[in-house]
Parts: C-alpha cells; sequence; structure tokens
C-alpha cells in the first residue's frame, strides 16, 4: 500500500481495496466442524462403552437393485473403526453370497482397509449384522471416507430404509453423509449412496475429548474478546486508510465466493474502472509490470479476461458471458521470483515486505545485487 501511495503515477491510477467479511466467526477453531467453516462441533461427553456400533437391529431389510453402495462420513474427533459389517441376505439372517466392504479416504483409489465376507466365512453376527474384524488406524480429525460394500452377485447387497432407521454418530465424532432416496452419488463416489451394512468403531484419546468439552466455555468467552479486539482494529484501520470494504458475509474460507460477489457488486456501483484485479494477501503483485503490460498490450478493452488458469467461481459466473482470455506466464502459480514476473503467490508478510523493500531499493523484488 505504501509503495502505490508514495509513487507519483501510480497514486491516482491504482486503487486497492482489501474485501473483509463485516462478521467474524464467533466459534473458536478448536470447536468448528473443519478449518474452512463456521459450523459448531456438536460434541457430548462419551459413555463408559467406547465400542461405537453405527447401526443395530436394522429391521426389514430388502434386496438392493445395484452392486455397490458407499456411505460418505467425516471424522470430527479422532476414531478407530474395528469392524465392518454387511447386512444378511437369507431368510434366517444368514449370510449368502460374497461382498466386500472397503474403507476409502475420499478421492483416493486404494482402500485403507478390506473386509470380506462369504457363505464360508461371514464373521460373527452382532445384532441383525455380519461383521467382520480389521486392521485398526486412528483416523484423525478432518479425515474424510467412504464405506463401499461391493458384492459379485447384482442382488447380492441388501438394504433397509433409512428413513426408518437410527444412526448413531458416537455423540457427533463422525459425520455422515446423505443416503436419503434420491440422493446423487458425487463425482468421485465408488457406487450408489445407501447403507448395506454397518462398521463399529471406538473414540480414540476419550480423556483428550472431555478435556476439550469441559473447557469450551472459556475458550468461548477468550474467543470473544479476541474477535472483538479485532473487529475494532479493523474498523480502526478503514477508518484510517480507507482500504478495506467490509461485506455481509461471515468471513471463512468456505464463505470466500460471496465475499467476492458482493466485492464486484460494490466496484461496479461505486467506482470507474478499466481492469479489475482480485488477488490474495499472500501474493506479491509488481504493479509496475502490470501496468507496463496493460499500456504495451493494449489491454484495456471490454470482454477482457486476463490471467493464468481459471478461478472457480469467477469461471462458473462468466461463462455464460463468454470473455476473451489472454493466458499469461507472468501470472505466477507457484511461490517463484523473477524481475519481470506479474505476481507471485505464498508468501508470509515477513517475505512480501522483503519483496516490496527489494522493489523499492534497486527495482528488482528478487534480489538487490
Amino acid at each position: 500500500m505504501g509503495y502505490l501511495r508514495d509513487h507519483p503515477d501510480f497514486r491516482n491510477r491504482v486503487l486497492v481495496k482489501f474485501i473483509i467479511g463485516k462478521h467474524g466467526c464467533a466459534i473458536p477453531e478448536e470447536d468448528r466442524e473443519d478449518p474452512y467453516s463456521c459450523t459448531q462441533l456438536n460434541l457430548t461427553e462419551p459413555g463408559a462403552v467406547q465400542d461405537v456400533t453405527v447401526l443395530s437391529k436394522p429391521g426389514a431389510l430388502v434386496p438392493s437393485d445395484v452392486s455397490a453402495i458407499c456411505l460418505d462420513f467425516k471424522v470430527l474427533h479422532p476414531i478407530v473403526i474395528t469392524h465392518l459389517g454387511v447386512f444378511p441376505s437369507g431368510p434366517q439372517k444368514d449370510f449368502r453370497g460374497s461382498v466386500t466392504v472397503k474403507l476409502f479416504p475420499v478421492d483416493q483409489k486404494e482402500p485403507v482397509v478390506t473386509a470380506h465376507l462369504t457363505v464360508l466365512s461371514p464373521g460373527v453376527y452382532v445384532e441383525g449384522i455380519w461383521y467382520k474384524a480389521v486392521e485398526q488406524f486412528v483416523l484423525p480429525k478432518g479425515f474424510e471416507g467412504n464405506l463401499l460394500w461391493e458384492s459379485q452377485d447384482p442382488t447380492g447387497l441388501m438394504t433397509v430404509n433409512v428413513s426408518k432407521v437410527q444412526l448413531n454418530s458416537g455423540g457427533g465424532v463422525i459425520k455422515l453423509g446423505p443416503i436419503e432416496d434420491g440422493t446423487l452419488p458425487h463425482r468421485s463416489a465408488h457406487g450408489f449412496p445407501g447403507l448395506a451394512g454397518g462398521f463399529i468403531f471406538s473414540i480414540y484419546d476419550v480423556e483428550g475429548l472431555k478435556t476439550q468439552l469441559h473447557g469450551r466455555v472459556d475458550r468461548q468467552q477468550a474467543h470473544k474478546a479476541r474477535l472483538h479486539k479485532e473487529e475494532k482494529a479493523l474498523q480502526e484501520e478503514s477508518h484510517k486508510y480507507g482500504d478495506i470494504i467490509f461485506v455481509d458475509v461471515v468471513d471463512t474460507y468456505r464463505t470466500v465466493p460471496y465475499k467476492l460477489l458482493y466485492f464486484y457488486k460494490w466496484m461496479v456501483r461505486n467506482a470507474e474502472f478499466s481492469l479489475l484485479l482480485k488477488t490474495d494477501d499472500d501474493c506479491f503483485i509488481n504493479v509496475d509490470e502490470v501496468l507496463m503490460k496493460i499500456n504495451y498490450k493494449g489491454l484495456i478493452r471490454s470482454n477482457l479476461w486476463w490471467g493464468k488458469g481459471e478461478d472457480v467461481s469467477m469461471g462458473i459466473w462468466m461463462a455464460a458471458v463468454g470473455p476473451q482470455k489472454y493466458q499469461d506466464p507472468g501470472w505466477l502459480c507457484e511461490k517463484e521470483c523473477y524481475v519481470d514476473m506479474l505476481s507471485s503467490p505464498q508468501h508470509t508478510v515477513k517475505e512480501l515486505r522483503l519483496l516490496w523493500e527489494q522493489k523499492r531499493v534497486c527495482g528488482d523484488p528478487c534480489g538487490c545485487s
């Protein structure tokens, strides 16, 4: 900002604004489902029994019309899966056929654990489901995976009306994906959403979970004080420099598309400009090179998209407009440095200050010899 403010040619040509959500997330990071959203972890105190059965006594079963069924889930506190299970397929609750149950990390092709159940080796029958023990791994908080039930026989899987069963999340330590009728599989799914069995898991580090729950009130109070301090500092900076646009969203990673959309609306209504550049706060922008190339290439024209690659949200929004794309390798996508680069991302605050200082001293952000 200081470089632009003090530059005689840029101070009246380049307008810089920081886009910030008007509301900070009121939930401490330790009590959120993940670092990217503002969703409260709804964990409860674990009971004396540490083994959790996701589904017991499933009730009436019906043959599935597909040979691969998949259940997505997300881990919100570390767990260890101990058994994978399949619904019985015989009239006397016995097991017939051959079914493989696999646990996949999301978007991975290789399973973490596998259980194979056959007529000769069906495992053990517990409360309406046949189970086999599996190799045990700690699945950390944030792990996203899916269970896949596969049968060589197209009619080998049994399923259940999910609206009539209650699934056990272990007091909120896991979050199960949607499996209602009509749910479409996501692009990386191994099968159709549903339930063809169950699994048993244990809660890892129970004492750590209890400590986290007992400290929630104190964390909430401390976070509230920090949030108030941050909001006050932002308001003071905005009043002093006039460089912040507050948009009406909770400021998290998942609200970035909303922040962008609201900011673009603000720009259209409140500023006159020829080109608009969206960048991140960890990115060095070589303003001199950007403006020189604009002049040299004659880039001030309507319907122009100048960059490298494509921002997902902008790509969707602009698809109907069909802008003329000018791909430029000067917009670096990796943490590199060249004297004639247009941008360089993924820098710390300390690194950004060094780049700007070198730019000011000798004109080369990459270093002064």
